[in-house]
């Protein structure tokens, strides 16, 4: 296209892969991902009827998974899940593997905070396996993270923490961290308090220092992060070092309440808590922790972050009375701890059992793909042919939606000339042809023999419109030196009360017509 444009020209919107309004989309992104979902949600209403009006598909995907979100931060799993569920389905008929990869990571997500742990499973497994097939793209990179935040939302460290370190792994070659290395380290943070809260004390130092590492090499890049400071402090308070510990919380505490945080927050207000426990001010730690507390009723928090904020009010009421209720109820609140712990291992366990039935499942689908598909041109084959026309019957196709059938003219005298060999690259050659007059959601199909039929959604004009485009090639095409090849084509378009079997014969009829009237025509 580059040769269409005279020097100095500019194309009136940037080409991307985004769609021509990505910048309402990432608008409406930006809302929800800094607190403001009512915004975005009303922005994405907005937007969506300005990207229906110009037909931007891509925009419109990127609007809905904006809004989302939003909802998602806003605590409206329900309505959430209602538009992921619509964005599933249209991935999926795209044929675009990464954006369904992602979309069901962010169903899963949703699904476990319902409670609903056997079908978040099953969308994560599904979504793993796609991701490991699919080629690394920034698009695979995103999917891939939401596939760890999810996992890290379930309490699967193990699992998050393998994605993180994957994408972690692809930036090695870059000297300065990453977002991904944020996420990972609050993932080690988690993970390293929960070990320690059921007496895996070396594990959980392990992954403590990992988390404190990954922040200091942040904090020495960006000084002042108040969100970073206090992942900092409540790894090294959880380490011992309370010292420094107490100082980066108190720095952190009220930027964070300013800037509402409040995920952070609670972080520093645990981080600060733990720290003045250790030096023996334990009415001062009960203040900090009960604060954290009470920052969970401001913000939704991850389904791990009152169970830990409870263990450690617990391990300080026990410290400032030591009496049998308090040991008593310190006792309850750990015994819970590690309840919560096996039902998180449970979940591990459910994950590696639902990604091998998707396994299992792949290899059953990848057969019977492989069953409907012509080994010599790669189209589907009669049996595809007989499937689809089924469709057409139970009205799955929808409409509008016409046939070609297309034949080559004279073939038998191309294989008595040239040999198979040479028919069978001619077979080949025209099946590409047929194939890039496609539209997303038509079908080239090779009936038999020399015959090819191609399912396009869309009506009579198009499918003449097409008919006409790969009459216009084939003849154009060189595929062996010296022999000019053409085709004749049927065309029909389906009506009301058609069978699809109605369907073909009209499109074979027509076929016959073309033939007749002297090859190398549409019949229509």
């Amino acid at each position: 296209m580059s040769e269409w444009i005279e020097p100095g020209d500019r194309l009136p919107v940037p080409v991307t892969a985004y769609g021509p309004l990505q910048l309402l989309a990432r608008r409406v992104h930006i809302l929800a991902s800094t607190g403001r979902a009512p915004e975005a949600i009303e922005a994405a209403d907005a937007y969506l009827a300005i990207a229906r009006a110009v037909h931007d598909e891509k925009t419109i995907g990127f609007l809905r998974q904006g809004k989302m979100y939003a909802y998602l931060d806003m605590g409206r799993i329900d309505e959430a899940t209602a538009v992921g569920e619509r964005l599933l389905a249209t991935h999926r008929q795209s044929g675009n593997e990464v954006a369904e990869a992602k979309v069901l990571c962010d169903l899963a997500q949703l699904r476990v905070l319902q409670g609903r742990y056997v079908d978040g499973m099953r969308c994560l497994a599904r979504a793993g396996l796609l991701l490991d097939l699919c080629p690394r793209s920034d698009r695979h990179r995103s999917a891939m993270c939401s596939f760890a935040q999810t996992a890290a939302v379930a309490q699967m460290y193990e699992t998050a923490a393998e994605a993180y370190e994957r994408l972690t792994a692809q930036d090695a070659a870059h000297s300065r961290t990453t977002s991904f290395d944020l996420v990972y380290s609050r993932t080690l943070l988690t993970w390293g308090i929960r070990l320690d809260h059921v007496g895996r004390t070396d594990e959980a130092a392990t992954r403590l220092r990992r988390s404190a590492t990954i922040t200091r090499r942040w904090l020495d890049q960006h000084p002042g992060d108040p969100c970073m400071t206090a992942v900092q402090a409540l790894a090294l308070a959880k380490l011992g070092d309370t010292a420094v510990a107490e100082k980066l919380a108190e720095s952190a505490i009220l930027p964070l309440r300013q800037g509402e945080s409040w995920e952070f927050a609670r972080m520093a207000h645990l981080a600060l808590g733990i720290s003045l426990r250790a030096s023996g001010r334990l009415a001062e730690s009960r203040r900090e922790f009960l604060a954290a507390h009470q920052l969970c009723d401001v913000s939704p928090p991850s389904p791990d972050e009152r169970p830990i904020i409870r263990y450690e009010m617990g391990l300080t009421a026990v410290a400032i009375d030591g009496g049998q209720p308090s040991r008593d109820l310190f006792a309850a609140v750990a015994n819970q701890v590690r309840e919560l712990w096996q039902l998180r291992l449970q979940r591990v366990g459910m994950l590696r059992q639902a990604r091998q039935r998707e396994e299992v499942e792949s290899a059953r689908a990848d057969a019977e793909r492989e069953s409907r598909r012509d080994a010599l041109t790669g189209l589907g084959n009669r049996r595809r042919f007989d499937l689809l026309l089924n469709q057409v019957d139970a009205g799955e196709l929808g409409r509008p939606l016409a046939l070609l059938l297309v034949d080559l003219d004279h073939f038998k005298a191309v294989n008595d000339a040239y040999s198979h060999s040479a028919g069978d690259r001619v077979l080949r050659e025209v099946a590409t042809l047929l194939v890039s007059h496609c539209r997303a959601g038509d079908e080239a199909v090779r009936y038999a023999g020399d015959e090819f039929v191609l399912f396009l959604r869309g009506d009579a004009a198009h499918a003449r419109d097409v008919a006409e485009r790969i009459r216009q090639s084939v003849a154009r095409a060189e595929i062996l030196a010296g022999v000019r090849l053409t085709v004749s084509v049927g065309m029909a378009e389906l009506t009301d009360g058609m069978t699809g079997e109605a369907l073909f014969r009209a499109v074979d009829d027509r076929l016959y017509a073309a033939k007749w009237s002297g090859r190398n025509t549409i019949a229509a």
